[in-house]
């Protein structure tokens, strides 16, 4: 298969070219998905016992109740761990198909951006299993111990801690998201310093609203998410400053 060529900004291509330059996208991406994928079930026992560290040391032999699940449960995670790993992949295909349409000088404004959100996705998984999940597991899984047989299924137990971690990972995006808002004239920064109380209120129903609905996960999800706004509030007021500066640099410009 050819590579896709990408185009620079404001080349003109004809809509065969077009579609062909997205069908070959496509496949790229489902490449990248299928051969992380495989690489991720080669390794399925390091993955697994990664993913079952969090857990109570006594709490680590997980249950399975049908012939195939053993199977599917492994399939199913090697899947959703491939398509972490091939995301940048798709990521960088989403954008490259995009982008010709984009100044050069934007381009690599996003290009910073990009590599700011990936820096964030980072620190929001790293966060989510070093701080969130031992903490979450240890409160849920000793709760009531000595009523209950406490017993974990492993298809409910990965699908908790995917979740958990994706989503922690996705709203560690806050910054970016605060501040498209502000490029695009929605709010200013002026507005977010003013509006705090609303601000916060709207974190706290985000992170309520996230997998785990324990307290304890909820309370140490919350935490960086206040963070985070607080920081992105003040990112915002550099950035616009700073995109100010620059709109009066260019009308200046003969």
């Amino acid at each position: 298969m050819k590579l896709p060529r990408r185009l620079r900004h404001g080349e003109e291509a004809t809509l065969v070219e077009h579609l062909d330059e997205l069908r070959s996208r496509i496949i790229l991406s489902l490449l990248a998905l299928a051969v992380c994928a495989v690489v991720a079930f080669v390794f399925q026992h390091d993955i697994l016992q990664w993913l079952n560290r969090p857990l109570p040391p006594k709490r680590r032999e997980l249950l399975t109740l049908g012939p195939a699940e053993p199977f599917l449960t492994t399939f199913k995670v090697s899947l959703w761990v491939g398509l972490g790993g091939a995301l940048p992949i798709v990521l960088w295909q989403v954008w490259s198909f995009f982008a010709p349409a984009v100044e050069e000088r934007t381009q690599r404004v996003v290009a910073g951006f990009v590599v700011f959100a990936a820096a964030l996705i980072v620190a929001g998984v790293a966060f989510g299993y070093y701080v969130v999940l031992p903490k979450a597991l240890s409160f849920l899984t000793n709760y009531n111990d000595d009523v209950f047989n406490i017993q974990i299924r492993a298809a409910d137990y990965y699908n908790f801690v995917l979740l958990v971690l994706a989503g922690v990972g996705v709203v560690f995006e806050l910054p970016i998201f605060v501040l498209g808002l502000v490029r695009l004239g929605i709010v200013t920064s002026w507005r977010l310093r003013h509006t705090r109380r609303v601000g916060y209120f709207l974190v706290a129903v985000v992170a309520v609203a996230l997998p785990g609905i324990d307290p304890v996960t909820t309370t140490l999800e919350a935490l960086p998410l206040f963070v985070l706004y607080e920081g992105s509030i003040w990112l915002a007021v550099l950035f616009e400053r700073y995109w100010e500066r620059r709109a009066s640099l260019s009308w200046d410009t003969p």
